[in-house]
Parts: C-alpha cells; sequence; structure tokens
C-alpha cells in the first residue's frame, strides 16, 4: 500500500534552527501521533506538509503527487493548524458555508452532530468565543471536510475533559474504514495512549523514532539489583541511580548478570509516557 505522505530528505534551515534532513512515509488507515518538545520541529513539519513553509531542500509529496506539481491534493487533506488566522471576524454560520465550499465531499450531517455535543454557539463571532469555543469550532470545521487525510495540530488544546472524550470518539469512529489517514501534533499522553497506532518522536529538528506505539512502549526496562552497581557500563545501559538501571537491552543485560552471579529483585518496562520523556532528555 502506497503511503499518504512521504517526506524525502526533507530540510528547513531557518535562522538558528534546522529540520532534518529527515525522511517519513506516513501510511494509511494509521493515526500516527507527531511527539516532541516546544521548538522540536512539529508545527515546522506539517507546515512543510501544507506547502506553507517552502523547504530548503528535499520533496514531499500527498497521494503520490509532489506538492509542488499541483494544488489538487490540498483538497485532500483537512488540516487543522494551532493558529486559525483569518476566523476572527466570522461566525460559525459563515465559516461553515466559507469551508464547506471548498471540500466537494464535506459531511454537514457530521458538522451539526459536533455543533450539537459541544454546544457550539454558531451565530457567535469567532474572536468572541473562549479558546475552548474556539477550538471545538475549528475541530468541527477540519473533522467535517470529508477528506482521506487530516492532520490536527494540537487538537485537544484548551478543550474539557468531557469535550475531549467526545472527540475521540468521533476520530475513532473517523477511522473506521480503514483507508483514512490521521496525524495528531500533541502533548497529551492521554491523546496518544487513546488514538495513536504510531508514534513519531522528533527532538531539536530530527526524527529520532518512528514506530507503532506497543513496540515504543517497550524501548527501556528497569532493573534494580541487589547490591552495589557495577562500575562498568552496563549492556544497554542509558541511564542509572542508585540500585537501579535502565536499558535498551534487556536480553542482553540479564544475560550479562546471570554470567557475573548478581541477581535483581525487581524489573519493569517504563510507562509511555516515561518512555517518551526519557527519549526526549537523554
Amino acid at each position: 500500500m502506497n503511503a499518504s505522505i512521504e517526506a524525502h530528505q526533507l530540510e528547513k534551515v531557518r535562522d538558528d534552527f534546522t529540520l532534518g534532513p529527515l525522511d517519513v512515509a506516513i501510511e494509511p488507515g494509521l493515526v500516527t501521533a507527531l511527539v516532541g518538545h516546544n521548538g522540536s520541529g512539529k508545527s515546522t513539519l506539517l507546515k512543510s506538509i501544507m506547502s506553507l513553509v517552502k523547504p530548503t531542500s528535499g520533496d514531499i509529496q500527498v497521494l503520490d503527487t509532489n506538492i509542488t506539481q499541483s494544488e489538487n491534493w490540498k483538497k485532500e487533506i483537512a488540516y487543522l493548524p494551532q493558529d486559525k488566522l483569518g476566523f476572527g471576524p466570522f461566525n460559525g454560520h459563515q465559516l461553515r458555508e466559507l469551508i464547506a465550499n471548498l471540500y466537494p465531499n464535506w459531511e454537514d450531517e457530521l458538522f451539526h452532530r459536533l455543533v450539537h455535543d459541544w454546544n457550539i454557539p454558531l451565530s457567535k463571532k469567532f474572536h468572541s468565543m473562549s479558546p475552548g469555543m474556539q477550538q471545538k469550532l475549528a475541530l468541527a470545521l477540519t473533522i467535517s471536510r470529508g477528506t482521506p487525510i487530516m492532520i490536527l495540530d494540537e487538537p485537544s488544546a484548551h478543550i474539557d475533559l468531557t469535550s475531549r472524550h467526545i472527540l475521540f470518539d468521533v476520530l475513532s469512529e473517523w477511522m473506521e474504514d480503514g483507508e483514512r489517514t490521521l496525524i495528531i501534533a500533541t502533548h497529551h499522553i492521554e491523546d496518544i495512549r487513546k488514538l495513536a497506532d504510531i508514534i513519531a518522536v522528533m527532538k531539536t529538528g530530527q526524527l529520532i523514532a518512528h514506530e507503532d506505539k506497543d513496540s515504543l512502549a517497550q524501548t527501556y526496562t528497569q532493573y534494580w539489583l541487589t547490591g552495589e552497581l557495577p562500575n562498568e557500563t552496563l549492556p544497554g545501559e542509558v541511564k542509572r541511580h542508585e540500585q537501579s538501571i535502565i536499558t535498551d537491552q534487556p536480553a542482553s543485560l540479564e544475560q550479562y548478570l546471570n554470567q557475573h552471579d548478581r541477581s535483581w529483585f525487581k524489573k519493569e518496562s517504563l510507562s509511555l509516557e516515561d518512555t517518551l520523556a526519557f527519549m526526549l532528555t537523554i
């Protein structure tokens, strides 16, 4: 199956920040969570995909179309940026009319369902809404576009817990046909746990991991050893603290410990949240 989005040797140099060069393929039928600290390059990557930022080098293909050779692909992607520029002076009814006319597969029933579930006041101007209500209206306007690809930059920002659960349900439903592609850039571990199939981890402009969620969650194992820790670096050791060792090679570490008549009294895999935090700090 062809990738929905592919980037080849993508690089963007701007002031003191460099994105890439990186290669990435986003597969259809999966939810990819883009994770990283502020300034890691997540939004730059998404804006490059949307042709809102011109790469310094490399190329991007959306649905097998080079984004520099045509703009037809833009109707195949629903994109929610963090900044909703231009929405301010319009009310919800006006924004719905403007956006629905741009997307041939606009799903009006879904839009009005979200408006109802989130109690969105369509007659109110966007700039007069609270940040949470602005986000819910922007989400309703994005999810309803009927596209095969959707990119959401911090989709759960500003919204309350109940509204977030509604969002999770509708995005899971949106993915049910098995051919759509969803990318979310997020800082919220609950978004990742509930939605993600694949996690792409970015750090200082580089893609340091791109793998399925379950595999990533098994990356590191922590062992608590009996007695003092050996002075030498142990197999796969990435961090030590008092009596504990964190390793990314548990089988090799256990073999070493057995060979040296050392024992451990506890071991456990790092949680997904701790794994991601650890990857972004080492």
